[in-house]
């Protein structure tokens, strides 16, 4: 009884993986721990690259280097993994800055707050010039919102208008408001922001 050649090449191509796999996978390990920190994960790593080269093994070019395709699937690998979690870490960052700056902003605003000023004839006079600045329609909207409280449905409501248009009026006459208001900018929110 004759052994076929493919059943040789199968059993000889799964002693060199084994013995690879035997010689390798601990430095391999300890490799990719030292990159991404986590013993769990550089083991998933480590047995995926050689999964990698086992399920890719019939496409490589014969004579192939069995331990360095491994170690450029391993690295591959880790670098994704670092990469991800840099992205992670900037916008980590970014959020704690935006935080920061916010958390700075109100500090300041707070600091700056002078409660004679709110009730200051000047403020008084800086807010009626803005609103009488305002186009016809603006002003009317944003007394409506502002000065009556009525939310915007109610304003869209009784003026047969859309939502839409009541806050695009609304946005217009806050960015007059808050220019008038740029010395007083703890005002403009106290007396403007709902």
């Amino acid at each position: 009884m004759a052994i076929s050649m493919e059943y040789i090449d199968k059993s000889e191509a799964l002693a060199s993986f084994s013995e690879v796999y035997q010689k390798y996978r601990g430095p391999f390990t300890r490799m990719a721990i030292s990159y991404v920190g986590d013993k769990s994960i550089a083991e998933d790593f480590v047995t995926d690259s050689f999964v990698a080269y086992w399920e890719n093994r019939s496409r490589l070019p014969q004579g192939t280097n069995i331990p360095a395709y491994i170690l450029v699937s391993l690295k591959n690998k880790c670098l994704t993994y670092l990469t991800h979690l840099r992205k992670e870490q900037e916008i980590i960052d970014s959020m704690k800055s935006q935080y920061q700056w916010e958390l700075d902003f109100q500090i300041a605003s707070l600091e700056a707050c002078n409660p004679q000023e709110i009730f200051s004839e000047e403020v008084w006079r800086l807010v009626n010039e803005a609103i009488r600045s305002l186009p016809d329609k603006t002003k009317e909207i944003f007394l409506l919102s502002r000065m009556e409280n009525l939310t915007n449905r109610e304003i869209a409501e009784q003026l047969d208008i859309s939502i839409k248009t009541v806050e695009f009026h609304i946005g217009r006459a806050l960015k007059v408001m808050r220019v008038a208001l740029k010395d007083y900018l703890p005002l403009f929110f106290l007396l403007f922001v709902k």
